[in-house]
């Protein structure tokens, strides 16, 4: 499986772009607002996930890794195929599909286009409790582009069996940005 791509950008499209890595071109598809947030880097890495199928190897690109495990979860609710999930986090933010699904704001999901009712009941249905392992309501700075070490070091936390929250806020108590992933982790033991 391809993880992420890092390379020159070679044409950047809304629903595509092409990523040259080692003399290879890659076309890889994105939502619009993975478009957005690569902006004009002519260098770039971008989260990837291969999906492989009986007519073609498909690859989705992301610019965060929260956005990229969101369009996994997206994936295990039946009806909902790769084409509709990149649908889906163009038309809201990564965030708002989040939290409609934690809030159970089933008129917010059903406004995205192609998605109806039932369609939206059950993406709540099977992902609400599978939301408690990604925090979308934290600050903005906590789960930005750069600090993938806290996201990282808080689903291990998550993993073990602590507390969101509690977890959550053992990390914000240690971070100062340079930490590493097991730093992070060892020191909010610490505090556990």
């Amino acid at each position: 499986m391809i993880a992420h791509l890092n390379g020159r950008l070679v044409e950047k499209n809304p629903t595509n772009l092409v990523i040259e890595c080692g003399g290879v071109g890659y076309f890889v598809r994105i939502s619009l607002h993975t478009y957005s947030a690569l902006g004009s880097a002519e260098q770039l890495k971008i989260y990837t996930q291969q999906i492989i199928r009986e007519d073609a190897h498909l690859l989705f690109g992301f610019a965060t890794l929260e956005e990229r495990e969101l369009f996994n979860l997206l994936l295990t609710v039946s009806g909902i195929g790769p084409n509709t999930a990149v649908l889906m986090l163009s038309s809201l933010q990564p965030s708002e599909v989040a939290k409609a699904i934690q809030t159970e704001d089933v008129r917010t999901i059903q406004s995205i286009k192609g998605i109806g009712a039932k369609t939206a009941q059950r993406v709540i249905i099977d992902l609400k409790d599978k939301m408690v392992k990604v925090e979308w309501n934290a600050p903005a700075t906590f789960f930005s582009g750069h600090n993938t070490n806290r996201f990282d070091a808080l689903t291990a936390l998550i993993s073990l069996g602590f507390d969101k929250k509690a977890a959550e806020k053992a990390i914000e108590k240690i971070a100062t940005g340079d930490e590493s992933v097991e730093e992070l982790i060892k020191g909010a033991l610490k505090i556990l």
